[in-house]
C-alpha cells in the first residue's frame, strides 16, 4: 500500500483540528478545549473525505472507479453535516431551553453539524493536505 493513503486523511484530520482549536481558542480568549468535537470551522469529516477523493483524483486520476467511491463518500459525509447533525444540534438547544429548570437534566451537546462555510473551509484543508502530501512524497 502507498504510505500516502494512510498519511494524507490523518493529515488533514490533524490540520483541521488545529486550525479548529485555534480558532474557537481565539474567539473564547482561552484554550478552548471544552469546545473540542462536532461543529465548528473548518470541518474536520469534511477534510478527511476530501483529502482522499483529492488524493485519489491527483494519483490515480478521475476516471478511476475509486474516485467516484471517494465523490460518494463526500457527498455522504456533507450532506450529514449540514442537515441530520445540524438538525440534531437546534434540538438539542431546544430541548436544553425547556429543560432549563429542571434539576435532574443533562444538558445536551448542541455543536453537532456544520454551516456551509465550516464545510467549504474543511473540503480547502483537505485538497490542500492532499496537493502537500503527492507534491511532497508523491511518485
Amino acid at each position: 500500500m502507498d504510505f500516502s493513503y494512510a498519511l494524507t486523511p490523518f493529515l488533514a484530520w490533524l490540520v483541521a483540528g488545529i486550525m479548529k482549536f485555534t480558532i474557537n481558542s481565539i474567539k473564547a480568549r482561552q484554550l478552548a478545549f471544552g469546545l473540542i468535537g462536532y461543529g465548528g470551522l473548518p470541518s474536520n469529516h469534511s477534510a478527511i473525505v476530501s483529502s482522499m477523493a483529492s488524493l485519489i483524483a491527483l494519483k490515480e486520476g478521475i476516471a478511476h472507479p475509486a474516485f467516484g467511491v471517494a465523490v460518494t463518500l463526500v457527498f455522504i459525509v456533507v450532506l450529514d453535516a449540514n442537515s441530520l447533525r445540524r438538525q440534531v444540534g437546534k434540538h438539542a438547544e431546544a430541548i436544553n431551553k425547556l429543560a432549563a429548570t429542571s434539576t435532574d437534566h443533562q444538558k445536551l451537546r448542541e455543536r453537532m453539524g456544520h454551516t456551509r462555510i465550516e464545510i467549504l473551509a474543511g473540503i480547502l484543508v483537505g485538497i490542500a493536505v492532499a496537493f502537500a502530501v503527492q507534491w511532497s512524497i508523491g511518485r
